[in-house]
């Protein structure tokens, strides 16, 4: 048998059921049009190391833009979260005029939200900034404040866009916004060749902030082509609004939680020997590139296709779509991962070994690389089950899991690296993801169980 059948029986076994099929094939193409994004995202940022170098105007740019980004995770995210599998039940079981009231009723609070948020990060600027940026000097503070208020409306547009993306993405219309965010780079392309030279690094936050708003346009224009009004407005804090607000809590801590892995590990890297932060984000760059191909389709046709069968009670179907998903998973990325771990050297090498990048800093990324491949196959089954829970509206458990993950992370983060180094960082972070895939595991099986059992009564 060849690797060809190997891979080929599992995958057809797969496809038998029509709504794996979806699945997959909405996977493949969200996968390809995140290829061509990442495409256009890799130019802009050869054009920005051509024009600007490892600058201090980029590292100000860097510090602005970790604002808006963090504001979106912690904040638009968990509220679509909250929102989508509420309201594809609301538009199985009582039509589009409620379920439209419903998106009205939460965009309205969502720009009431975001728009507070802006404004709170506009005026507190002057306290968190300095603290951000303990060894800039004046004038690169400075020029941070002021690419910051340039930035800043990015919070209400950001928010805007995911709103409409996981909309469209509940209407299965997963093309455009899976091409949508190709929209900054793009325009950053653009300013940087056009005027780079007379605005300088101000380009990067002009396109940003372009690129939002064409992306408003284009999602916007998609869906008033469904029929779907995007105009918010107060309505009536009925029961399906009330459960949206209810799960929103519990989505946001869990958001805030997991954010905060990712600063916990740059920070206690930044512990060790000079450097370090440095390999730990090279190696953790190539370890995202199969994470995040793979795990962004999924992670959006599995919370659709999951929500739509949950909507219409299909609990057979949403368990042997499960056990199906993950076995495709396993058999997909368990390779993904030996690919990296036996040709971690090569890959880093071939990626990064010139100018100042010698072979001394190549070995050690292909270590961190290494430890970090270890996390590939529970990382995208994480994905999917975490979209089960939280279109089943158990949005409680994934925030003590992320409680119990970042606890764990900090444990194990200090206890490798006496052991190990920078890379015992990365063997901690694939250590966590292994413990969240049985933690969520176990409470989906579970809640599954109960479920289908009170239904079969």
């Amino acid at each position: 048998m060849n690797i060809f059948d190997t891979i080929g029986k599992p995958l057809r076994r797969f496809t038998v059921n029509s709504v794996n099929r979806q699945i997959l094939s909405a996977t493949i193409v969200v996968s390809l049009c995140s290829i061509l994004v990442k495409v256009v995202a890799f130019l802009k940022e050869s054009i920005v190391a051509w024009q600007f170098g490892a600058s201090s105007a980029v590292d100000a740019f860097l510090i602005a833009a970790l604002i808006p980004d963090f504001m979106m995770n912690i904040i638009a995210s968990p509220l679509n979260a909250a929102l989508i599998p509420t309201y594809m039940q609301v538009r199985e079981q009582k039509g589009s005029q409620v379920s439209e009231q419903l998106l009205a009723g939460t965009l309205f609070w969502s720009l009431v939200l975001l728009g507070i948020a802006t404004l709170l990060m506009a005026i507190a600027a002057p306290v968190y900034l300095p603290w951000m940026t303990l060894g800039f000097s004046r004038e690169k503070l400075t020029l941070t404040f002021q690419l910051l208020y340039v930035i800043i409306p990015l919070i209400l547009l950001s928010g805007i866009v995911v709103f409409c993306g996981a909309v469209l993405n509940a209407e299965e219309r997963f093309t455009l916004v899976a091409l949508s965010p190709v929209t900054a780079p793009a325009a950053t392309i653009f300013l940087l060749l056009a005027f780079g030279q007379s605005i300088g690094v101000f380009a990067l936050a002009i396109g940003l902030l372009v690129g939002a708003v064409l992306e408003v346009i284009l999602l916007g224009a998609a869906l008033h082509r469904r029929g779907i009004s995007l105009r918010p407005r107060i309505v009536r804090f009925n029961a399906p609004l009330q459960k949206v607000a209810q799960q929103y809590p519990p989505s946001m801590m869990a958001a805030l939680l997991m954010c905060s892995s990712g600063i916990v590990d740059q920070s206690m890297a930044a512990m060790l020997a000079p450097g370090s932060v440095a390999a730990l984000n090279y190696a953790s760059r190539v370890n995202s590139i199969p994470l995040v191909l793979i795990s962004t389709g999924l992670g959006a046709a599995a919370f659709t296709y999951f929500s739509k069968m949950i909507a219409s009670h299909d609990w057979q179907g949403v368990n042997r779509s499960l056990r199906s998903c993950l076995k495709l998973i396993f058999w997909v990325t368990v390779p993904c991962m030996l690919v990296l771990i036996l040709g971690a050297e090569p890959i880093v090498r071939l990626l990064f070994q010139r100018g100042e990048f010698t072979a001394i800093e190549t070995h050690l990324v292909a270590q961190i690389l290494a430890a970090f491949a270890l996390q590939i196959p529970f990382y995208v089954a994480c994905i999917l089950i975490t979209r089960l829970l939280i279109s089943l509206n158990l949005q409680h458990i994934l925030m003590w899991g992320s409680a119990f993950n970042l606890l764990m992370n900090i444990s194990l983060n200090y206890l490798f690296m006496q052991w190990f180094g920078i890379w015992g960082i990365a063997l901690s972070t694939s250590c966590v993801y292994l413990f969240s895939f049985l933690y969520v595991l176990f409470f989906a099986h579970q809640n599954l169980k109960k479920i289908t059992s009170a239904g079969a009564q």
